[in-house]
């Protein structure tokens, strides 16, 4: 059964999914508009471009750092838990009748 928590969680993630989809569908039909209209590009070539990311691998790594940057926040918010834990309500005292 789920919690509340995660009730709510899933219908925000739902709720996030269904917008984004809806924005890469208003995105994708104003760029089949403008490269209806407009002139094909021609390529420049850029000093050192060959050495930047391809936008894929730029969002790619992005998100990697991000992963890890969350998992390392998660661990600290663990270890912050543990040590604060003798600080909570009812913590100090049940370890004074183990004690005893």
């Amino acid at each position: 059964m789920a919690t509340v928590t995660e009730e709510l969680q899933g219908q925000l993630l739902s709720t996030v999914r269904k917008s984004q989809q809806i924005a890469l569908d208003t995105l994708k039909t104003v760029v089949d508009t403008i490269a209806s209209i407009t002139p094909t590009i021609p390529s420049v070539d850029l000093p050192f471009a060959e050495k930047l990311p391809k936008p894929e691998e730029f969002v790619a790594s992005s998100y990697d750092f991000a992963q890890q940057w969350l998992t390392s926040q998660r661990k600290f918010a663990d270890e912050v838990v543990k040590v604060t834990a003798p600080l909570l309500p009812g913590q100090g005292e049940s370890e004074k009748a183990a004690a005893e």
